[in-house]
């Protein structure tokens, strides 16, 4: 004999009922089928209203209510019935209504809804599902008996979820069908009766558990579970969209995943099949040639594969007793639990601590309060004695379950679990572990829910690629060039890098965007544009209600602003990549402020561009002091603005000319005074410097100065470029100079003995910083190992290209 049960999605359409008379006309002949059925649609939950509305005395909305249920009803019949049947049926229904109704009305009158009265009600869903599903496979031709399932589930009077008489029920059931001859039977779920035939109903997931319970009793060879999924999922779909049906698992799987939120099955169900080993096949509907899931006893080891899936439950509260007055004290457990268990609170999750000085319990966030006053009021005379606290409550929490039967057989299957979520900042207030090490589960915050559950289905079973979100200020020359290298190399990365880079946010001065998919790298001009009013704070505020896993925050402008606020991403778990060299060039404590906190919430910190553009200056650095080298000194040239304007000014054009000339291919700084004053320079040695472990400050940075001293008190750049012009002679002079020694001009910074300088120097065909053509920097590192020889680095220093490809790659090395 197969049971088979359909669920409420599966019958919410004349669609989809006929689907489930197809499905059956297919079974073999020859064998007893029992058909079990839910409610159709959400009639329960309407019925439910019903009820509360006639306690509510509000007649006209229950009575509205009921139409809707019988007008679906009576839709139901006419869609899939000929004329010549319909009228029984839908008289049928009509009666069945006007019972509800006249229980609504006696509620209504009392003034009084019992649990017992409820149950009554919601009764009716499953009973007009089965006449209907009943009469419609008779219709094709199936020979079908309709059974009552009160008639042969007795439970205890225990309203609203009722507790099954398992002797009493398994006998019925038996006797009845030993006598029956029909090979199709179809049966309500969900409900019961009590001794004195009173309607009882069998609480979450009842209808499931109905099946179960006749499986087990006539030891079917199997129970399908027929909904509108396609099995037990590695993960909620709705949440984590790369989950995937889990083909096989254990039963005491199963139920751990069920009871941790897994909703296409309930706990109950699982337990009257395991008991008699019948297999229970989950299959979808509406996709009857899927697989499904199977779940049964499971004696295959598969140590590659430890985790079966992963669940959680919102909403929890989390409650925790202590006091030094525990410590070697017996029966405080025992009192907290009965505590809990006159008030019908169900405990979730249960940690106690190893110097037994706190006991730690998780329940649902309505109970709260109400377990409070229990608790406090158990153990009023030990908080008055203050030899424990008063209970203490902690809420917006959830549950996350990691499960496999496997996990015992497999080393480091929890490290791996807490490090991906300490990785992307997602703090555990409580662990629980079995001792059948089949269930790790933890207590987070539950705005971090989806961020977790998705961070550990990665880790678990996705098979790179790895997902990394991108929030990206600043889409000028830089940022430009960096969204067309990500858009150009995204299928490099994904082939063989497997990374998967994602364009979540993107804004510049004036507007902000967001697309939580990822934003079409194509036509971003065109999104940012129509993008909301970019408002630094706001930009922020979305990044942290995305709560994406794998996020990093790219800063391509040159804003003080956004410097300064580095560490409201950090603290968040969010990197931080920048060629905006303004934060790590400001006050030291803010510098060192950022590295700690990069260091605290795992977040990378990542900045090699705001030294040399693309060149490998700062990571080549502190490979050397990590290795142990020590730096002597540094001697370079760290301006390619700088480097391309002396090496192309000459007698045939004024210094003005070449300065514009740099700025048009964006060699300069937004604002090229930066780099004429040697601020630029200056930040870029400090910089150094401080990564050498010096604490030095902007102001102790030496500077000779080239410019004349009327340029620094310009106002504007336009009065700036007056300015240059104005003292072009000037420029001639020292170029000349140079020109007639042999030598040429370099801005030099330098880095020796904990002291920076930085200055415009002559210098002479022997010196390394001679050859310099075009923008290119060169940096020297004299060290214990370079003693006598430097070593080099050399390349293009400024422009969007290199600065991009240099951000590019900071933002790769932070996915490692």
């Amino acid at each position: 004999m197969q049971v088979l049960k359909f669920g409420g999605s599966s019958m919410a359409y004349s669609s989809s009922i006929k689907k489930i008379c197809s499905l059956l006309i297919k079974k073999p002949k020859g064998k007893k089928y029992i058909i079990i059925v839910s409610a159709i649609g959400n009639t329960t939950d309407q019925l439910i209203k019903c009820g509360l509305y006639a306690f509510k005395r509000k007649k006209s909305l229950y009575k509205n209510i009921l139409e809707n249920i019988e007008r679906l009803h009576i839709d139901l019949i006419k869609e899939l019935f000929p004329i010549i049947y319909r009228n029984n049926l839908i008289n049928n229904i009509k009666k069945n209504i006007s019972n509800i109704e006249n229980l609504c009305n006696s509620i209504f009158q009392l003034k009084e809804l019992s649990k017992r009265s409820l149950d009554k009600i919601m009764s009716f869903g499953e009973l007009n599902s089965s006449f209907l599903i009943s009469e419609k496979l008779k219709e094709c031709g199936l020979n079908v008996i309709c059974k009552d399932s009160r008639d042969l589930i007795i439970t205890d009077s225990q309203f609203g979820c009722a507790q099954v008489n398992f002797i009493k029920s398994n006998n019925r059931i038996i006797n009845f069908f030993k006598n029956i001859n029909s090979e199709w039977i179809v049966i309500p779920g969900f409900i019961g009766s009590n001794i004195n035939n009173e309607t009882t109903t069998l609480g979450r997931g009842g209808s499931d558990y109905t099946a179960s319970i006749i499986a087990a009793a006539i030891s079917a060879n199997i129970l399908e579970i027929w909904t509108d999924v396609s099995g037990m999922m590695t993960a909620n779909p709705k949440i984590v969209s790369q989950a995937f049906p889990i083909k096989r698992i254990s039963y005491e799987e199963a139920m751990e995943l069920s009871h941790f939120g897994a909703k296409v099955i309930y706990p109950p169900t699982i337990q009257p099949a395991m008991k008699k080993n019948i297999p229970i096949q989950i299959k979808n509907t509406f996709s009857p040639l899927d697989f499904g899931t199977l779940i049964y006893i499971n004696k295959n080891i598969n140590i590659s594969q430890p985790v079966t899936g992963i669940s959680g439950i919102k909403n929890m509260s989390l409650l925790t007793l202590e006091g030094s007055g525990m410590i070697g004290i017996p029966g405080y457990s025992k009192r907290l639990f009965e505590a809990l268990s006159k008030e019908k609170i169900n405990v979730i999750f249960i940690t106690q601590s190893s110097s037994e000085h706190s006991i730690t319990t998780v329940i649902n966030d309505i109970d709260s309060i109400k377990a409070k006053n229990s608790i406090d009021n158990e153990f009023k005379k030990e908080i008055y004695q203050k030899r424990i606290d008063p209970i203490i409550i902690e809420k917006n929490l959830c549950i996350i379950a990691v499960v496999g039967d496997n996990m015992k057989n497999l080393h480091g299957t929890s490290g791996k679990m807490f490090y991906s979520l300490g990785k992307n900042s997602i703090n555990v207030r409580a662990i629980a572990q079995g001792s059948t090490e089949k269930n790790i589960s933890a207590v987070i915050k539950k705005k971090d829910f989806k961020k977790a559950l998705n961070t550990l289905h990665e880790v678990f079973f996705e098979s790179p690629p790895k997902q990394i979100n991108l929030f990206i200020c600043g889409i000028g020359k830089v940022g430009s060039k960096l969204l067309e290298q990500i858009n150009q190399q995204k299928n490099y990365l994904l082939k063989k890098l497997k990374l998967q880079v994602r364009i979540v946010g993107i804004a510049n001065s004036k507007n902000m965007y967001f697309n939580n998919h990822g934003i079409n790298l194509l036509s971003w001009n065109k999104h940012i544009k129509n993008g909301d009013k970019m408002d630094i704070y706001l930009f922020i505020k979305k990044i942290n209600k995305f709560n994406l896993r794998n996020s990093l925050f790219v800063d391509n402008t040159d804003s003080k602003e956004m410097a300064m606020i580095y560490d409201k991403f950090l603290k968040n778990g969010i990197g931080v990549i920048t060629c905006n060299k303004i934060a790590c060039s400001s006050d030291y404590n803010h510098y060192k402020k950022l590295k700690i906190l990069s260091r605290h919430f795992n977040a990378p910190f990542l900045f090699e561009t705001n030294v040399g553009a693309s060149l490998p200056v700062i990571s080549t650095l502190n490979d050397l002091i990590n290795s142990g080298d020590k730096i002597n000194r540094i001697e370079a040239v760290l301006s390619g603005s700088l480097n391309f304007i002396f090496n192309n000014f000459t007698k045939k054009n004024s210094f003005l000319e070449i300065v514009k000339k740099a700025q048009l291919k964006g060699f300069t700084e937004p604002d090229p005074r930066i780099d004429l004053s040697g601020l630029d320079v200056m930040r870029k040695i400090l910089i150094l410097a401080r990564e050498c472990g010096s604490k030095l400050e902007l102001k102790d940075v030496k500077q000779k100065h080239f410019l004349p001293k009327s340029c620094f008190y310009s106002y504007s750049l336009e009065s700036f470029y007056k300015e240059l012009n104005k003292h072009n002679d000037y420029f001639f002079r020292i170029i000349n100079k140079a020109e007639n020694n042999n030598n040429r001009l370099r801005f030099i910074a330098k880095y020796e003995n904990k002291k920076a300088f930085v200055g415009l120097k002559s210098i002479n065909n022997n010196h390394p910083f001679f050859q310099l053509e075009g923008k290119d920097n060169m940096v020297l590192y004299y060290t214990y190992r370079y003693s006598e020889q430097p070593l080099i680095i050399k390349g293009a220093g400024a422009g969007a290209d290199v600065t991009a490809s240099g951000v590019f790659s900071d933002i790769i090395k932070a996915t490692r």
